[in-house]
């Protein structure tokens, strides 16, 4: 097994552009860290392109060997405790991280649904989180977000989805005016 030792090293570096909204644009990719998330992943079937592990996570016992066992499927790069709290966002981090492919930009507004949800310049990324994980929790799938809101794969937003980025349909539009004239004439 080989540990990466240097924040300077070109995988090291191309994670933590991550977490800048233009560079998780240009890649299409963003990052997701704990194990619960890791799991959620996997088990939604979320386009993992890596997955970073803290060798002295490993070592401490906090990662279980039921998640070693299954992310042993997927490219995963094993990082020194030092580079890892160079790429984390979180403060008391688990020690693993995993870099998403976003969906396939789906713009199409599914009007078979009951419901649309349409939100309109939501700044802070807990409360986007928060309510990508409600309108999960309805059993809602698709949600309308006007560009001018907090970038849905930001780290703290992600976190505070608690998974349901990979369930929810996210339609970001240049003009939630002209996109909700549209869907009115949907009968919505």
């Amino acid at each position: 097994m080989q540990v990466i030792s240097s924040k300077d090293n070109e995988i090291v570096k191309s994670i933590r552009k991550l977490k800048e909204k233009k560079y998780r644009d240009i890649e299409n990719c963003y990052v997701i860290e704990g194990i619960k998330l890791i799991k959620e992943a996997i088990n939604e079937n979320a386009k993992i392109k890596e997955i970073v592990v803290c060798e002295e996570c490993i070592n401490s016992g906090e990662i279980d060997k039921d998640t070693l066992y299954e992310i042993a499927k997927y490219n995963v790069i094993y990082v020194t405790e030092k580079v890892f709290n160079a790429i984390t966002d979180v403060k008391t981090p688990q020690g693993i991280l995993a870099v998403i492919e976003k969906k396939a930009l789906n713009k199409q507004i599914d009007y078979s649904q009951d419901i649309i949800i349409a939100l309109d310049g939501v700044q802070d990324p807990g409360n986007m989180g928060t309510i990508l994980r409600t309108v999960d929790s309805a059993n809602l799938n698709q949600i309308i977000v006007s560009k001018d809101s907090a970038d849905c794969y930001n780290p703290k937003v992600v976190r505070s989805t608690m998974g349901a980025i990979f369930r929810v349909n996210i339609i970001e539009v240049d003009n939630l005016k002209e996109t909700l004239e549209a869907v009115k004439k949907n009968k919505f």
